[in-house]
């Protein structure tokens, strides 16, 4: 059955972003599934606006196609926050994980997701991106890799909604 789930993050930047680093969320994502296709519970799904299908972490790095894909990508900035909202389609099927024998649910038991922001330091002319994980202890900020200049904070975890 096709089941839909909405993500929602949103960072704080700072107020004048000098150097600017045209800060960006970028249209991949990484999230846990239920996979029917190999048949394993709680995989890491890569999926990449544009792209229809995802891609299953599969099992003892099997990597193999999985039935979903990124149906809405929507960004909003504003002065201070940089606001992500996406949808994420994709097909499940009931099933035993044969690895560990549990029923597959959707989404997972304990679903987490990886955004990514891209970024573009000035002084060194190099492009960089962050994570931001639905996992992960908050407040989370992170700087610039190259000047270590403040690029954004993450106060509250991405939202993960099923909505069919």
């Amino acid at each position: 059955m096709l089941r839909t789930l909405e993500i929602t993050a949103e960072v704080v930047v700072p107020r004048h972003d000098e150097p600017f680093h045209n800060l960006h969320w970028q249209k991949q994502l990484e999230l846990s599934l239920d996979c029917f296709i190999c048949r394993r519970t709680d995989r890491t799904t890569l999926f990449r606006h544009g792209e229809e299908q995802a891609l299953c972490s599969g099992s003892s790095d099997a990597e193999h196609p999985a039935a979903g894909r990124i149906s809405a990508f929507d960004v909003t900035t504003e002065p201070e926050r940089q606001i992500l909202r996406t949808v994420i389609d994709f097909w499940w099927a009931p099933f035993q994980d044969k690895k560990r024998n549990q029923p597959a649910v959707a989404p997972t038991r304990a679903p987490w997701v990886r955004l990514y922001l891209g970024y573009l330091c000035p002084e060194a002319r190099q492009t960089k991106s962050l994570g931001v994980q639905s996992n992960v202890q908050r407040p989370a900020s992170e700087n610039c890799t190259h000047c270590a200049h403040p690029l954004a904070t993450s106060t509250q975890a991405p939202r993960i909604r099923l909505l069919t």
